[in-house]
């Protein structure tokens, strides 16, 4: 008998849980709204309170003989094509470090592709595993990274044949999308598994017209983030497995180590509805938010000094090689401003939240939530933009380096130099230095410098005229780049 998508097991079993009038003598303390600050409910709304609930013991019995949430995975992983389904409420980032771990283990290698975000360098430093790095296919005139070939796993592999898998980033958040195919059959070739970090590709198992996505293009471990291109809520995450290269079991395992024993419904609650939605409605949905992207795109190349960055300036030799036209992505280099001046103009003159942003360019993410009335404000904000874009022109240069600059010497594993004593040097002394911190802009994520690299002059301009700029970084210790955090000499 077929799965029933008519079925929503979470949004189902909170229903239940309320109708019966359950008492709870347990957490959440609020108990169920009564004990919650008037003020946070009167802007979060009593039905947040009421969906917090036990995951066991609560939404389930307390040896979850309802299983509520396996059924609920099990319907997920009938609705995109794959053996095993598994939810994260900590976000993608724990689901890709549990995938890396249930691939590799400490002392061990594991090919990376060096566009990964800081979620995967973080289960590095966690892991102690060392990373082979893959370099991305880099397009020199517009300063960006795409994913890494086929061919470049393949010569990494090549020259380390231990490696006990790999992982590629596809699609990027500017949304170029990897020969994932190609990849997986290097992998495969050798009995090694792929891992791919799909965060940005929740809603591409939906429509044909979309990049294949990892399960369909022989991904061993696909992790997707829903509540980015989907319409789960923040930090709810899945990742897919498939095949019989790692066994469900420990993926399982790996994921209870690094999850928290107290799961958030709402968020389990969000993946459910996110399936139930797109497997009645998906090819609908997305069918409905590439034709508007495309009125959109042609819309915006018409306003002077932008241009819509599409399949034509992202795909083909030694670039990318599939293309998601959802994020776009528009390069304002012909307006004389920086993303960063621009997105905080389209915030402060017109309320609208620009998705990415960097020396040249900045995003508008479009999912199947907007339309022609969303959009139309965008493009009302745009074209205003373009018109104050001589207000805008005093932005600070970024010293944005050749793909050749940016790339440094792993001279420690990551894990030995985040551990390792350490010292804040100023970053003018810091050149030669052996860095104790990842440094990421943010966003997308992507970390420019890693635990363990050898500081050079061309990467720490970057960043200092890049902050200088507007580029914010996070996770670094002086979020001002006046010190970096340096591994002590002997």
């Amino acid at each position: 008998m077929g799965a029933n998508h008519d079925e929503a097991p979470i949004l189902e079993a909170l229903a239940r849980y309320g109708d019966a009038d359950e008492l709870g003598f347990t957490p959440p303390g609020h108990k169920q709204a009564r004990g919650a600050d008037p003020r946070a409910r009167e802007v979060l709304g009593d039905a947040v309170f009421y969906g917090d609930v036990l995951a066991s013991g609560g939404l389930d019995d307390r040896l979850t003989r309802g299983g509520v949430l396996a059924r609920a995975e099990n319907l997920m992983a009938d609705a995109v094509r794959a053996d095993h389904t598994f939810f994260s409420t900590c976000g993608s980032s724990l689901s890709v470090k549990a995938a890396m771990l249930a691939v590799t283990c400490p002392g061990h290698r594991l090919l990376v592709g060096r566009d990964a975000h800081k979620s995967v360098v973080a289960g590095l430093i966690l892991s102690g595993v060392e990373p082979v790095w893959v370099e991305p296919q880099w397009d020199t005139a517009r300063h960006l990274a795409h994913p890494p070939s086929a061919a470049a796993y393949e010569k990494a592999f090549t020259e380390h044949p231990d490696a006990d898998g790999a992982l590629v980033t596809s699609p990027t958040p500017y949304g170029a999308a990897a020969d994932l195919t190609g990849i997986a059959d290097v992998c495969h070739r050798r009995g090694r598994p792929l891992i791919v970090d799909e965060a940005w590709g929740a809603h591409l198992p939906f429509h044909d017209d979309l990049p294949s996505w990892a399960m369909d293009a022989g991904a061993d471990i696909c992790v997707t983030s829903i509540h980015k291109m989907g319409s789960g809520l923040e930090q709810g995450s899945v990742f897919h497995l498939q095949g019989d290269l790692i066994d469900p079991a420990e993926l399982a395992s790996r994921a209870d180590l690094l999850g928290t024993t107290s799961p958030n419904v709402l968020l389990y609650a969000g993946i459910d509805a996110w399936r139930r939605q797109m497997v009645q409605h998906g090819h609908e949905l997305m069918g409905r938010a590439l034709k508007l992207a495309a009125h959109t795109r042609e819309a915006i190349e018409a306003i002077n000094g932008f241009h819509v960055n599409d399949a034509e300036d992202f795909c083909g030799p030694g670039l990318a090689a599939d293309f998601d036209p959802l994020p776009v992505v528009m390069d304002i280099g012909e307006l004389g401003t920086s993303g960063y001046r621009a997105a905080d103009w389209l915030r402060a003159h017109h309320h609208i939240d620009a998705h990415l942003f960097d020396h040249r360019r900045v995003s508008a993410q479009l999912t199947h939530a907007d339309d022609e009335q969303t959009t139309a404000r965008l493009l009302t904000a745009l074209r205003d933009l373009a018109g104050h874009a001589t207000e805008l022109r005093d932005a600070r240069q970024v010293a944005v380096p050749s793909p050749a600059d940016l790339r440094m010497d792993q001279a420690r594993l990551p894990q030995d130099a985040y551990f390792a004593h350490h010292a804040k040097v100023p970053t003018a002394e810091a050149v030669g230095r052996i860095a104790a911190e990842m440094i990421t802009p943010y966003p997308p994520g992507i970390p420019v410098v890693l635990p363990g690299e050898r500081l050079t002059e061309p990467v720490l301009n970057y960043l200092v005229t890049g902050v200088e700029a507007g580029m914010y970084l996070p996770d670094a210790a002086d979020g001002q780049l006046k010190t970096v955090r340096v591994v002590e000499e002997d």
